[in-house]
């Protein structure tokens, strides 16, 4: 039986910068994954986007530091991840949409997010040839930014490996034992593993997961698909989002990277659920429309691929993070609501702080997003 300080459930945005942060401060760790490299479930089909611009105190500092830790990545560690400081910018055409924003402004200002109303015209210089036809202004968030998500996977594996993390790729859990002393036996289909910790990082896998400790998650997956166009000379530097639902889809978003390809992606309305990740005949059609409308510059641009991902969402549109109460040493991040990929950077240096070094700092962290809150309510910016 291999014996390790932590072991973590999922090698994806979650489970790859906790296994980093946590091997710096020198406990053994172990992350078990059922595919054969790291970075091969919902983390290969993020977009990239990394924003602190929620309308919660919670995932505003954690995203906050995952901001801080990626525009580093290159400088401190030597690991270039397409970092782009562009900014996400959410235009308004529509009063509903521009009072909304407003409101939510004001909260946001109260957390000390580096985050302004700018006019149509600063829109209109921002996003050189967007659509101006009843525009109204926007919200504008210039520190936030992309970065590609299989090279920050990438990174994450290869720092985590060089500090002594062990990878078990290949393996599916398959039970896990609660020892009478709190440990933990952890049986593969391949392995047995012994444990003081585990992490509970499993993605769109985390009910069954904590189904094996008779722990009830409400984490249930949906669908959602994106697409990559050829690449082409910078035209604008923001995160598009454009909020307003119509009857097929809530929301939309797009950006520029740093090879110069549109990166888009859209909320499907109502949500796909399941586990389902075949293409559909539908999404580029009414991705397209909805792009073209508010910017039309992307016409004759051609779209060099799609693919479809999924998104572990629970009842409010937040995550679960903490320990529980019913099995001690049993730590959650799950439910991640398709924004794994900005969220894990932080949340690994924060898991690392609390279960190496039982810091109290983030409990106000843990109290919002618990898995015994009411999930009542909803995110105001998914």
């Amino acid at each position: 039986m291999r014996t390790f300080d932590v072991v973590i459930i999922g090698a994806g945005s979650i489970g790859l910068p906790a296994a980093f942060y946590l091997s710096q401060k020198k406990l053994k760790i172990a992350v078990i994954d059922k595919f054969a490299s790291e970075g091969r479930g919902q983390n290969r089909a993020a977009i990239g986007g990394i924003r602190a611009t929620f309308s919660d105190p919670a995932k505003i500092k954690i995203c906050r530091y995952s901001i801080d830790v990626i525009k580093r990545m290159n400088e401190e560690h030597g690991k270039d991840v397409d970092w782009i400081q562009g900014g996400y910018l959410y235009p308004a055409y529509n009063d509903e949409i521009d009072n909304s924003l407003k409101n939510l402004l004001v909260k946001q200002k109260q957390f000390n997010l580096n985050i302004d109303w700018v006019s149509a015209e600063q829109v209109k210089e921002i996003v050189p040839g967007i659509n101006s036809n009843n525009l109204l202004g926007g919200i504008f968030s210039p520190e936030d930014g992309s970065a590609s998500p299989l090279k920050v996977a990438g990174a994450y594996y290869s720092m985590s490996s060089k500090n002594g993390v062990e990878f078990f790729f290949n393996q599916n859990v398959i039970n896990t034992i609660v020892n009478k002393d709190k440990s933990f036996i952890i049986k593969t289909d391949k392995d047995e593993f012994s444990t003081k910790f585990i992490i509970n990082a499993s993605g769109a896998d985390a009910h069954a997961i904590g189904k094996m400790v008779e722990l009830e998650l409400p984490v249930v997956p949906d669908s959602h698909e994106a697409g990559i166009t050829e690449p082409i000379n910078p035209i604008f530097k923001p995160m598009i989002v454009d909020i307003r639902a119509d009857a097929e889809s809530a929301n939309y978003y797009f950006y520029q990277n740093k090879e110069g390809q549109i990166v888009f992606c859209i909320t499907p309305r109502p949500p796909i659920v399941g586990t389902d990740c075949d293409n559909t005949s539908v999404f580029l059609p009414l991705v397209i429309r909805r792009m073209l409308e508010i910017y039309p510059r992307l016409r004759n641009i051609r779209v060099r691929r799609t693919w479809r991902g999924l998104y572990p969402m629970t009842p409010d549109g937040f995550p679960i993070v903490g320990f529980t109460k019913e099995v001690e040493n049993y730590f959650l991040a799950v439910g991640m609501c398709g924004q794994g990929f900005m969220i894990g950077p932080g949340l690994g240096v924060i898991i690392a702080d609390i279960i190496a070094d039982n810091n109290k700092e983030y409990d106000f962290i843990l109290d919002q997003l618990s898995l015994y809150r009411n999930f009542v309510g909803d995110e105001i910016l998914k």
